[in-house]
């Protein structure tokens, strides 16, 4: 695939579809827009998908699994085992985001982009590019060709959701280490430093952040990555899980799937898709704002607001299941609510 002709290929956004919903929003029997951003990704989604009959009947998950060399540089509490161990979780239904999903009536696929090891049991989506990523602070994370083929298995993921049936992906990741990834990626296409993108992640001390950000540092003055050139940046500091998830927000956008963001990671990897593929950001919602020192700072690059403020920095798509009985609750209104006329009541008039 060209990645130069990736915006050339994506359907157009379905305004007139988008018109309806808000016109239907519009005569319900409330004040304008007191459902507020609840009411404007009902009809980014009309939009999206040409159909102001919206309906989130079927909803999938992809919690992309991946491990980073970086790791090797003591930026997390725990070591890359873990990956695996979650992963496996995922399989089984007993992580966090399989019960918070359960509870929202969506179904969890666990993705193999490349973990340290091959899992010993089944029911992963094996789409693994290499052993986890090389480390960073001392190489580039992955080849240019590594990196386009795991965006590229991220579209492929999106367009088989779309083709089984489902109405809206979640997006997830599970990968120690992946903190720091998104925050070099980050740091580079948004042209910041590495004070300011750089948290704690899962729990590390003063002394752990503190050699965290000197590595982001130091690997972004090793490798200069260019944000204009989003493979290369991605090839030299980041992972496959996020390079994944890029995809996935592509994906969504060439055949009309509203894909939702989660956290900080999910994010950096939406703007990542939005640098590669500027019309994909059509297909984005955003679920909640990360704990994450630049959480905030991405979801302005990407010109979305957040459903939820919650503090939530667990990741594996925890925040981006949590925005699902928003929506539901909004679609409740939507569907089921009666019209000015109807209740015999002047309609409000946009003042």
């Amino acid at each position: 695939m060209n990645f130069r002709t990736l915006n050339k290929n994506l359907p157009p956004i379905d305004s007139a579809a988008g018109a309806l919903a808000r016109a239907k929003w519009d005569a319900i029997a409330k004040p304008l827009g007191s459902l507020g951003l609840l009411e404007d990704y009902i009809v980014k989604i009309a939009a999206l998908t040409g159909d102001a009959n919206v309906r989130l009947r079927r909803r999938a998950v992809l919690v992309l699994c991946a491990d980073n060399g970086v790791v090797a540089e003591g930026v997390t509490q725990t070591d890359s085992n873990v990956t695996m161990l979650v992963a496996e979780s995922l399989t089984r239904r007993g992580s966090a985001v399989c019960l918070m999903a359960e509870g929202a009536g969506a179904d969890v696929f666990a993705v193999d982009m490349g973990m340290n090891t091959r899992p010993g049991f089944e029911g992963l989506i094996d789409r693994r590019i290499a052993d986890g990523t090389k480390n960073l602070a001392h190489e580039p994370a992955m080849t240019r060709e590594q990196a386009e083929r795991a965006v590229l298995c991220g579209i492929e993921l999106a367009e088989d959701m779309s083709a089984r049936g489902y109405d809206i992906v979640c997006t997830g990741e599970m990968g120690i280490g992946n903190t720091t990834t998104a925050a070099a990626v980050c740091a580079a296409l948004l042209s910041l430093d590495a004070e300011a993108v750089t948290g704690r992640g899962a729990g590390l001390s003063d002394e752990g952040l503190e050699r965290k950000k000197r590595v982001i540092r130091d690997a972004l003055a090793f490798h200069a990555p260019e944000g204009e050139d989003v493979i290369g940046t991605l090839s030299k500091v980041g992972g496959f899980d996020i390079a994944g998830m890029a995809g996935i927000f592509i994906g969504g956008a060439r055949c009309g799937l509203p894909v939702v963001i989660d956290g900080f990671i999910s994010s950096v990897a939406a703007l990542t898709a939005a640098r590669l593929c500027p019309g994909c950001a059509g297909a984005m919602l955003a679920s909640h704002v990360s704990g994450e020192p630049a959480g905030q700072k991405v979801l302005r690059a990407l010109d979305l607001a957040p459903l939820i403020t919650a503090g939530m920095r667990l990741g594996e798509g925890t925040g981006a299941v949590s925005a699902l009985p928003l929506l539901d609750l909004a679609l409740c209104v939507y569907h089921g609510s009666a019209s000015f006329g109807e209740l015999g009541m002047s309609a409000y008039e946009k003042l």
